[in-house]
């Protein structure tokens, strides 16, 4: 016989609980849900991370709301899941949350004082420390992508003080990491270049743009991204305009492609 499903609700903790009520019911009832680890929902949670970053980036509102219930569908599940074995369940991830925010915002749960977002993600870090981290940089996840991982790394080092006092400081280190990896890898001349080395001076040069990024407030990650699919959007337009005409990109100059590709960056 169907169970019968928990009706919608018109407040946070009733919708919350109706969550609650059907994660129950699939993992007692249905033969995939019943199948699952925190293993095996691990790289599915990724793939809703990512589609959940491509709507931010489309501006989709509706599409963010989505994707935003398909995570919380996934935090459910784990804490389900773990409540089995009796590691943790959904009261306590809540409540561990909660006391961390408590914890690391004295100046609005205690008599801390601050003057800025800076004192702020100071105080934060300088808790975290106290809480046992051995590091500042120890919450870096190890497996995130090198450029997140870089500006993360830039923004904890700044949290304790470690930064360039001004944004024309970075630029120069900027040019001088330029320059370095001109010196090892020179263009004009076609001699063997020692490869080890060019690609460490080519990684300081990134690691130095992303910290003048992040010091006129961009975000590098959203920034290429975003060249990524403008980048995206016009080669496929050339894509179509070649097959209009009956060409093949393979048979095509450079000079008949950038036809298109202005077209592109017009249109």
């Amino acid at each position: 016989m169907p169970l019968t499903a928990p009706i919608a609700s018109a407040t946070p903790s009733g919708a919350f609980e109706r969550l609650l009520t059907i994660m129950d019911d699939l993992r007692t009832n249905c033969p995939w849900d019943k199948k699952q680890t925190i293993e095996s929902l691990r790289h599915l949670t990724i793939e809703e991370t990512y589609e959940l970053s491509d709507a931010i980036l489309g501006g989709d509102m509706q599409e963010i709301k989505k994707e935003l219930g398909d995570i919380m569908l996934h935090l459910v599940f784990y804490s389900r899941i773990a409540s089995e074995t009796d590691d943790f369940n959904i009261t306590g991830v809540l409540n561990s949350i909660c006391d961390k925010l408590i914890n690391r915002h004295p100046h609005i749960y205690s008599d801390t004082e601050v003057s800025s977002e800076e004192d702020v993600k100071r105080n934060w870090e300088q808790i975290k420390l106290k809480e046992g981290n051995k590091s500042v940089l120890a919450g870096v996840p190890a497996s995130l992508p090198a450029l997140v991982k870089a500006s993360r790394i830039q923004e904890k080092a700044r949290g304790v003080g470690f930064d360039w006092d001004n944004k024309g400081q970075v630029w120069a280190k900027v040019e001088e990491e330029l320059q370095e990896f001109k010196d090892e890898f020179n263009v004009a001349d076609d001699i063997a270049i020692d490869q080890e080395k060019a690609e460490g001076e080519f990684g300081d040069l990134l690691f130095s743009l992303i910290n003048y990024a992040r010091f006129i407030n961009i975000n590098p990650e959203d920034a290429l991204e975003k060249t990524n699919r403008k980048f995206i959007k016009r080669f496929q337009y050339l894509e179509s305009r070649a097959e209009e005409q009956g060409k093949q990109l393979q048979n095509m100059n450079l000079a008949e492609m950038d036809v298109f590709w202005n077209e592109a960056k017009k249109s």
